[in-house]
């Protein structure tokens, strides 16, 4: 009896870590959709913002996705409509956990985003594509 309640019990902590990445994944889609919508909206300044380099550290993804934040909502004003639930969907916890590749927990040599080069808003736009996209490649693997 003990034997059935404990590969029950498996079954059931399994299931559970793959609806986690499941769900952590359908979030990334949904904020990666998102952007595409909005991003044509924003793209038409000719703006030169901060923005995280492409190939960043993977205990400083989490760090870039703040930054990202941060720029979307000083310099792009994202605010309204789409813009404000995209906006929301990258400060979802889920959007957070499931960018936070770090094993090590050292994520102090991470650069402020105040430190990050200038680029145009449309490699701003294309970095953040790829953070996202790395996010959904890393969840698709588990």
């Amino acid at each position: 009896m003990k034997l059935i309640v404990l590969c029950f019990f498996a079954l059931c902590c399994s299931l559970a870590i793959t609806d986690a990445a499941s769900l952590e994944r359908r979030k990334l889609v949904e904020v990666l959709k998102q952007l595409a919508a909005v991003k044509d909206s924003l793209q038409t300044r000719e703006l030169l913002v901060n923005t995280p380099p492409q190939n960043i550290h993977e205990c400083c993804r989490l760090s870039a996705l703040r930054c990202f934040r941060a720029v979307l909502h000083v310099q792009f004003n994202v605010t309204e409509g789409k813009q404000d639930k995209f906006y929301r969907g990258l400060k979802h916890p889920i959007t957070e956990r499931s960018l936070d590749f770090c094993k090590s927990g050292n994520s102090t040599n991470c650069g402020m985003c105040d430190s990050y080069p200038k680029a145009s808003a449309e490699e701003f736009f294309r970095r953040l594509e790829s953070l996202l996209q790395r996010g959904i490649s890393r969840l698709s693997e588990d």
